[in-house]
């Protein structure tokens, strides 16, 4: 018999982050590490501690900022040695965020940063500015998600890898005035 239970997949595909308290659920590296972590199956507190190298109670807070923002949720419980197990889960597959704010941006960043940092196999990380029509970066960015969604995937003793998609329209340079 197992020690985890069987899971089913996250009862949402998609979640559109909206609201302020989401936003800032999102803006603590841990708490994406956290969303990592929990990508690809449901955990306890005491995995999670373990597999991010944090402190239990560190992990339970941060999980809990995570359910009250409709983020993760308790997958399944089960009694275990006179006590509760819960096992927690993210409520969606994926999450889109429909207009990012600077502190989840960097949040997210920096959990990217402490994964690349941490990863023992060759990692891939490329930044190119190029020149597109509204057209043309449109079509691009359905070409990457659908590159993102339609990857298949091996079987669960393979090694887990991140894919972080990122295309913005770079900010025009501030123009300064002349003073009068």
């Amino acid at each position: 018999m197992s020690n985890q239970p069987s899971h089913q997949p996250p009862p949402e595909d998609v979640l559109e982050i909206r609201a302020p308290e989401q936003f800032a659920a999102l803006a603590h590296p841990l708490r994406q590490r956290l969303l990592f972590a929990l990508g690809q199956r449901p955990a306890t507190l005491s995995q999670l501690a373990a597999q991010l190298d944090a402190k239990k109670g560190t992990v339970a807070h941060h999980v809990k900022v995570l359910r009250e923002a409709g983020i993760v949720h308790v997958a399944e419980s089960r009694q275990v040695r006179g006590g509760t197990e819960q096992y927690f889960q993210r409520t969606a597959r994926r999450m889109l965020v429909a207009e990012p704010q600077a502190a989840g941006t960097a949040a997210m960043l920096a959990a990217v940063a402490q994964e690349l940092d941490l990863a023992p196999g060759e990692t891939h990380l490329t930044l190119r500015h190029l020149r597109l029509s509204p057209a043309k970066a449109g079509e691009l960015g359905r070409i990457l998600a659908g590159l993102v969604d339609e990857a298949e995937e091996d079987a669960a003793d393979q090694p887990v890898h991140g894919v972080l998609v990122a295309l913005y329209q770079q900010a025009l340079p501030a123009v300064a005035t002349p003073a009068e």
